[in-house]
């Protein structure tokens, strides 16, 4: 446990969601099957706090995102979010939205891999869960649409702007986003939204692989790596190498360099501690 969790409590049970624990690997659903997971006030919020709280705890290595039932996440649901939107003012609005960022800045800050099990539909909101993750596995039957355009919004909602032209380009995001055009697996993967592709029904087990994998790797290196590839998305080459310099000499004071190399001379696999 983080001593920098002050006096708060670990909450102990997620309204909204469903959560599971195991050798380092944090597995987090959501879980309004009936409806295809559309996410509620309530919902974002959940996962907001969440993320705050395992980025603290020390007990997360890896974190799998998934949906119960149907599909991986429809996006905002239509009466309990977007009816209710109408009959508030600017200063709700803005918290709701501000919040709905802040999921997205907590899955891009959190200091260990997120891997998005997408089945079925991953839309709106939901295909921006999986996009601020940093591995996609996809299901064969499964599709994206950055809806918000078609609700009368602009498609840059919760960052989709900023992330989506770095992961399949300008143009292509451009399309995705003022369109809004549903995409399916083959072409997303084409575009680079796919980091592992998966046949129906195994997207849980596929990603529950990757997230062994991750989990049994050198969580301090991956922790550093993921911090720098989003801080350095609007660096300059110079600050970048100048960054990558200053990292890699404090891994290099690191309990799991000094384990490679007695592991590489010792002809073993090394035991990584993540410290």
């Amino acid at each position: 446990m983080s001593p920098m969790l002050g006096s708060a409590t670990i909450t102990e049970e997620w309204r909204h969601l469903l959560l599971e624990r195991a050798g380092g690997i944090t597995t987090v659903t959501l879980n309004r099957p009936d409806k295809l997971n559309a996410l509620t006030f309530g919902a974002y919020a959940d996962l907001r706090d969440l993320l705050a709280e395992l980025a603290l705890d020390g007990q997360t290595r890896v974190l799998v995102l998934g949906g119960a039932g149907r599909g991986f996440c429809s996006g905002g649901d239509v009466d309990e979010i977007i009816g209710a939107t109408l009959a508030m003012g600017a200063c709700d609005l803005l918290d709701f939205t501000r919040m709905t960022g802040q999921v997205v800045r907590a899955l891009r800050e959190c200091p260990f891999p997120v891997i998005a099990a997408v089945h079925g539909v991953a839309a709106g909101a939901g295909a921006v869960l999986a996009l601020a993750s940093d591995f996609r596995v996809v299901e064969r039957s499964a599709r994206f649409a950055f809806l918000f355009t078609k609700v009368g919004l602009s498609g840059a909602d919760m960052g989709a702007a900023y992330l989506l032209p770095r992961v399949v380009g300008l143009g292509h995001a451009t399309r995705l986003l003022m369109l809004g055009d549903p995409v399916d697996a083959d072409q997303a993967e084409r575009l680079g939204l796919v980091s592992e592709p998966a046949e129906d029904g195994r997207a849980d087990a596929v990603a529950a692989a990757l997230a062994q994998r991750l989990a049994e790797g050198p969580a301090l290196a991956y922790r550093q790596t993921k911090a720098l590839l989003t801080a350095e998305l609007d660096m300059p080459l110079g600050a970048s190498v100048e960054m990558d310099a200053a990292t890699q000499a404090l891994l290099m004071t690191s309990g799991d360099y000094a384990e490679f190399h007695a592991a590489f001379t010792g002809k073993r696999p090394p035991k990584w501690e993540g410290r």
